[in-house]
């Protein structure tokens, strides 16, 4: 599987990467998905699994070029860092975009996933009753999910490390959105975008020579929880990589059915026209730890058809789902 790239496929890798990690930050999107779209998933998983025993005797026996061979790691670095780079820039503008324009944001990641739907069921052909029975039990957990109240922001390190193996698992298995399931577990904010931000400016201030951030107690408080959140994803990477290698060899059309009925019955978290009801007291609004209201519920409802806004988001999902079936496309093109 290792061979040496040239520059021109370096700079494939890294954009490869920008993609991947874009789609991993997008609730509802899976950047596994992506990456078995442009053709290198079946390398991504064959590299992940090279972090073994094996390959950390060779780095601890000093063997550097073995070790780089073994495991693969010209093309991991150019996706990680295409990875990289795609979560602070993506964080910044969805960041803007959640917060000024958020019903359209909502209803691009609803096209987006009606497209990933689309995606993975179109070449599934097998569907016996075994398998449509499995699909109707992932629809079931995705609907049960759907429905579930977000729970409140938990900034604890232990739960940040299992949030970590969890928001990783987008980039693992085709389908299931990491992001999406942050959500639920009410730690997407706090990870992807409020931690991400500050790490970012911490970065950046100490490029210029301030390094005034790393006594403030809030910002360290973040590169704590950013630095456990990383911990926790390079554990979820190799793990779930291994596990994926044994599960897809022996229940593979079982998985994919269940991910498929997932995904459809998770649809309900991203519906774009929906209230948010905030827990309240007596007509209190209860706050968290930072200020903020704590979310209870949403309430969906069906939007007025006339209204020029809602024509706006209807053009938004046939966008997401046209920008799906591009991706597909491009895949097909690439085998041809």
């Amino acid at each position: 599987m290792y061979k040496e790239r040239t520059f021109g496929q370096k700079v494939s890798l890294f954009l490869r990467g920008l993609v991947m990690g874009g789609a991993n930050k997008v609730p509802g999107v899976s950047g596994g998905m992506v990456a078995f779209v442009m053709g290198f998933y079946e390398e991504l998983i064959y590299t992940f699994r090279r972090v073994n025993l094996k390959a950390f005797k060779l780095l601890f026996n000093g063997r550097f070029k073995s070790f780089a061979s073994y495991t693969n790691l010209q093309f991991i670095v150019w996706v990680m860092l295409g990875s990289a780079f795609s979560y602070f820039s993506v964080s910044l503008v969805l960041n803007y975009f959640l917060k000024n324009y958020e019903l359209y944001v909502w209803s691009w990641f609803f096209g987006m996933i009606i497209g990933s739907i689309y995606y993975i069921s179109k070449d599934f052909g097998d569907w016996r009753v075994k398998n449509v029975m499995w699909l109707f039990i992932g629809a079931s957990i995705g609907i049960t999910i759907s429905f579930m109240s977000p729970a409140k922001e938990n900034d604890n390190l232990w739960f940040v490390f299992v949030c970590g193996i969890i928001g990783v698992s987008g980039m693992t298995l085709p389908g299931l959105s990491g992001s999406f399931i942050l959500i639920l577990l009410g730690n997407y904010v706090l990870l992807l975008v409020d931690s991400v931000n500050v790490l970012g400016g911490v970065v950046t201030s100490m490029f210029t020579g301030d390094f005034s951030d790393l006594s403030d107690p809030v910002k360290v408080r973040y590169l704590k929880i950013i630095t456990v959140f990383t911990l926790g994803s390079a554990f979820g990477l190799v793990s779930i990589s291994h596990i994926l290698g044994y599960v897809f060899k022996k229940r593979k059309q079982q998985v994919t059915a269940i991910i498929i009925g997932f995904i459809t019955g998770s649809l309900g978290i991203v519906w774009p026209w929906k209230e948010t009801i905030y827990k309240n007291v007596e007509g209190n609004f209860l706050l968290d730890t930072k200020g903020n209201k704590i979310i209870e519920s949403y309430e969906r409802y069906l939007p007025n058809i006339q209204e020029q806004e809602t024509l706006i988001s209807i053009g938004f999902i046939v966008f997401g789902v046209l920008l799906i079936l591009g991706i597909d496309y491009y895949g097909n093109r690439r085998k041809k």
